[in-house]
């Protein structure tokens, strides 16, 4: 059974409920309940942070939305569109205990080699990673903090 991990991120009240020997958190977003994995416990908590305090209207996030990678079906964790439905962040979550490496910044930036969207964040939680895509120059920086909705919406 899932026993939630403290994360470096503000907490929230999340709806959790207990069925059948297995715990489950609500999705405001797909308005179901899923089963909570450390990774959906990441989500959930980005989902919240990035709505609450960073002003992302959750009307405009998409989860888990699919993509075609040299003829293979993948799934990004959170795409998040601007109020003129251009993808601007990509989110690829980890559980707490899964160490973000270089094979998960290949991993995101071979899903946007797809969706050519210009801010990335990578996190499992504890450790936060944020990317400014240079399209024009094929260039890439880290950067401090992702933006808020109003700066990049």
């Amino acid at each position: 059974m899932f026993s939630p991990t403290p994360l470096n991120l503000p907490p929230f009240k999340a709806k959790i409920s207990k069925k059948n020997n297995a715990v489950y958190i609500f999705d405001e977003l797909r308005k179901k309940e899923l089963v909570l994995t450390p990774e959906e416990w990441v989500r959930q908590h980005w989902i919240n942070y990035l709505a609450l305090i960073k002003n992302y209207p959750k009307s405009l996030m998409n989860i888990e939305g699919g993509l075609k990678l040299n003829s293979l079906r993948r799934r990004s964790d959170l795409l998040i569109y601007n109020s003129k439905g251009h993808k601007v962040v990509l989110a690829e979550f980890k559980a707490p205990h899964i160490k973000i490496t270089q094979k998960v910044f290949a991993q995101i930036a071979n899903y946007n080699s797809v969706h050519r969207i210009p801010y990335l964040l990578v996190s499992n939680g504890i450790n936060h990673y944020y990317c400014k895509v240079d399209f024009d120059n094929e260039s890439y920086q880290f950067i401090e903090e992702l933006p808020d909705y109003a700066e990049i919406g």
